[in-house]
Parts: C-alpha cells; structure tokens; sequence
C-alpha cells in the first residue's frame, strides 16, 4: 500500500512537471544550446529527487564514468537508469527508439539536446543512419549512451546485443564502458515502484579495435554482471 501511495504521488508530480520543463526546454532552445542542456539536467536532477525521497529509491553508483568520448553501453531494465546516466554522464548523447524522438513537443527537445533516433526495423538502413550519427556527436567530445540489448527486458534476462552496438564500436573507434544495473528489481513494467536500493555498476573500460565477437563476448558479461551475480539484498 505505501508504495502504491509513493508511486501515485510520483507520476502526479514527475509527469505534468515534465511538460512544464518541455515548454521551459522549447524557449530556452531558442537562445542556443547551452540553456537547453542546462534544461535537460535540471530536468533529470528534478527526477533524482523525487526518485530518493518520494519514492524511496536510492542509487548506488559503483565505480565511476571515466571523463572523456567514449560508447557507454548500459543494461536497460527501466525508465531510471535513462535518466541517471545523463546525470552521472558529461552531457552525453543517447541513442533511443524513434518513437521517443517522434513525440511531440519532447521529441524536439530531445533532438535539440543530442540524441540518435534509431528505428529497429529499418535493418541495415538504420545501422547506417545509427554510424553516421554516432560519428557526428563523437565529433563534438560527447560521449554516446547506447543500450545494447536494443530494449527493456526483464530482471534475469540476458540478450545477446543487437548488430547496432558492433557496428558503432567498429565505426566510432572509441573504447565502451559498460555499465550494468538491477533497477528491475524495484521498477518494473508496472505502474507500482518499490523502495530500495539500485546498482549501477561500472564495467572494466574496453579498448577499441577488438574483433566483434570478442567485444560482443566482454560488453555482454559487464552489463549482466549484476544479473549473473547473487543478490545480497537491496
């Protein structure tokens, strides 16, 4: 019952206060992309507040995000983990599915942020269109978020990772930090969040120039490292 009262007080806050922060987003767009990025972290800021004390969800960051550009590969099991990266990240790029960037108002201000439309079924067309803008943002110094498994899965799932993730890592010649996490523990498909603790756990950085089955092999054991695992608790 509290976290049902935690999770309704949550989505009464978070969701007419991200339309406000979308039109606040749309205005400072226009004067450059400072204030836009500027928007975006308060945005996300706003969100880690509410995760820790309405709904008494509390990251625990294991490791830390070397500074510098590189392909940060992340296990997605929910909405949290999408938003904890941009702000444990330097203003990073994120690859997202197509629908996201095609909504209105958000998905404008998304584009204007930094963001990589991808839209899965368009095969080898949008792994094209996935390394062309990949090497546009490495190009800016930013760092590229990109979730391997290609979707959200389930706690205990474990994927192989989508072509898209070798190619970016052939093309963008960057090294991968992989970043596992078990946030479906406590925040799953419902609409029903638990109290707890997350774990982001960073990964041992990856060279680039591996071959693609040995990358595949090593990205793929460090974001389940958190699946594989035993659970102690939260």
């Amino acid at each position: 019952m509290i976290a049902l009262l935690r999770s309704l007080l949550y989505a009464a806050i978070f969701y007419p206060l991200t339309l406000l922060w979308v039109l606040i987003g749309i205005v400072a767009a226009m004067f450059g992309r400072r204030p836009t990025f500027a928007v975006v972290l308060s945005w996300v800021e706003l969100h880690h507040w509410l995760t820790e004390h309405v709904l008494a969800i509390h990251v625990r960051l294991d490791g830390s995000v070397p500074p510098g550009p590189s392909l940060i590969a992340v296990k997605h099991q929910s909405m949290l983990e999408t938003l904890e990266m941009v702000r444990l990240t330097n203003l990073p790029v994120i690859v997202i599915k197509q629908e996201l960037a095609d909504l209105p108002l958000f998905g404008w201000l998304t584009r204007r942020y930094g963001v990589i439309p991808v839209e899965r079924s368009a095969g080898a067309k949008a792994l094209r269109a996935l390394v062309q803008e990949g090497r546009r943002a490495t190009a800016t110094g930013r760092p590229v978020i990109i979730y391997p498994e290609g979707t959200r899965v389930r706690v205990g799932d474990t994927p192989g990772l989508r072509s898209g993730f070798a190619g970016m890592y052939r093309a963008l010649d960057l090294p991968v930090v992989p970043v596992a996490v078990d946030s479906g523990r406590l925040w799953g498909r419902g609409f029903i969040h638990q109290g707890g603790v997350v774990t982001l756990k960073v990964g041992e950085t990856v060279p680039p120039g591996l071959k693609r089955d040995e990358i595949e092999t090593r990205v793929h054991a460090a974001i389940n490292a958190l699946e594989l695992a035993p659970k102690s608790g939260p």
